[in-house]
């Protein structure tokens, strides 16, 4: 083919095209991910030129044979990506001007890469958010699978740090599903905000062709074409959604590798790992680091990196397209991928947690986490106003910080200095799995709620 390594628009402009933008302004390295996108919408947009009359039969037929051809040869790595090209559409353009000659050149009419880089991207984020749905969900299924086997469980809950009532550990393992329950949400509503196709759009105004755009958007699986061709091109508000949604998620996976590595340090001692989740030291035999953890902490700044990088990108940009856009999606690209690793690590991370149950128990049991209890107590049963039944509570962890001694371990007759009127059922209110067990409003912790709640949750899991 005469002229085949020229660019589409050579006719145009003096000279060659500088060598520094050359490299800068491609982007085939980045954008070759949407090869199977491209493609697609290429067929699509085809088989629609052929029903619409405005491209004949055979070269619309030559055009798909032709893409389905050069798909072949990507899926088997045989495919040569050009940089001269540019992007991942030049270069599917100009290989199937070699596969199929002129006929190829029927296959822009009545679209511009700007509608078409945003229908592959938005095809694009729409299969990988499915796929981050799935990985989401196996976290969510190994932190139920680990909840329903601790039910039982005692461990401190903190607040500050400073241990504050007692707990089920199955509880806190929940408290993580829910976060990523709303993370699924977000992500789900993401697809449902971008389930219209741009394609048809063009450049910016639209096209004077008799294209059925309904038809192309229900083909490539879109709820319904977009409304307005200018903010077709130009919207990026998907891309900013998958970030941010990955972002928040990657901070909910953050948290949890932070109580991690807190309750697996000598200090808190509440928590071991099995070996495959750990690595050693060069230097001091002895050591087992939670470096699976503390990745999965460090990554969420990368993701935070991604999302306010593409904001920025946004926030100076006029209407239409412009060459700004080109970052989106390497910066997308890394942002699925990050989180992508982060989920399979948090995935197998929970898997390898083992509560060390008796130090759990034994923590629960000091910083008298069951003072809040011995209020409530006096509140139901002597009928005491709240604050007066605190007052008193308070006292009574005063006597027993002085006697260095735990609540569950003070004689009714010594707490009967603090509140007279007590028989000896109050000495069951200091039981810490006793406190956990009467914590029975919707949502607490005691094992008959959790339980219930483990039930509740497999069902949505499936």
């Amino acid at each position: 083919m005469k002229n085949k390594n020229k660019t589409i628009w050579s006719n145009r402009f003096k000279g060659k095209i500088s060598l520094s933008f050359q490299k800068i302004g491609s982007s085939i390295n980045v954008d070759k991910r949407l090869y199977e996108q491209d493609i697609l919408a290429s067929i699509v947009h085809t088989q629609m030129l052929i029903k619409q009359k405005i491209i004949k039969n055979d070269h619309g037929n030559k055009i798909i044979n032709g893409l389905k051809k050069i798909k072949t040869q990507i899926d088997k790595g045989q495919f040569n990506f050009q940089e001269k090209f540019e992007d991942i559409h030049l270069n599917i353009e100009k290989k199937l001007f070699e596969i199929i000659g002129p006929a190829a050149g029927h296959l822009h009419t009545a679209r511009s890469r700007n509608d078409q880089v945003v229908t592959d991207f938005k095809l694009w984020i729409k299969k990988s958010t499915k796929e981050i749905l799935k990985d989401i969900s196996l976290v969510m299924k190994n932190l139920i699978k680990k909840a329903e086997k601790n039910t039982d469980t005692v461990m401190p809950g903190l607040t500050h740090l400073k241990n504050a009532q007692p707990i089920s550990f199955a509880h806190y393992l929940l408290s993580y599903y829910e976060m990523l329950k709303r993370d699924q949400k977000r992500f789900e509503n993401n697809i449902k905000l971008l389930d219209e196709c741009p394609l048809g759009s063009a450049a910016l105004s639209g096209t004077s062709y008799k294209i059925d755009r309904n038809y192309t958007a229900k083909k490539l699986g879109f709820k319904k074409p977009t409304d307005n061709s200018i903010d077709s091109v130009s919207d990026r508000d998907f891309a900013i959604d998958f970030l941010y949604a990955s972002a928040v998620c990657a901070m909910h996976l953050s948290r949890l590798a932070e109580d991690f590595i807190i309750y697996n340090s000598d200090a808190f001692a509440l928590i071991s790992f099995n070996d495959n989740m750990l690595t050693g030291s060069s230097i001091m035999p002895q050591k087992k680091n939670p470096d699976p953890a503390e990745l999965i902490r460090g990554r969420v700044g990368i993701s935070y990196g991604k999302l306010n990088s593409m904001l920025t990108i946004m926030k100076g940009l006029p209407m239409s397209y412009f060459k700004d856009l080109q970052d989106d999606k390497e910066l997308v690209f890394d942002g699925y991928d990050t989180l992508k690793d982060t989920l399979t690590m948090s995935a197998e991370l929970i898997n390898a947690v083992k509560p060390i149950k008796i130090n759990m128990l034994s923590m629960a049991n000091k910083g008298y986490t069951t003072a809040t209890d011995f209020a409530d107590y006096l509140v139901k049963e002597k009928k005491l106003s709240f604050r007066e039944s605190y007052a008193v509570s308070a006292k009574l962890v005063n006597f027993a910080e002085k006697n260095k001694k735990k609540l569950s371990e003070l004689s009714l007759e010594e707490v009967r200095k603090i509140y007279k009127d007590l028989d000896k059922d109050v000495l069951k209110v200091f039981n810490v799995k006793n406190s956990m067990n009467m914590k029975k409003s919707y949502g607490a912790t005691s094992e008959v709620n959790v339980k219930l709640m483990i039930k509740k949750y497999k069902k949505e899991a499936k």
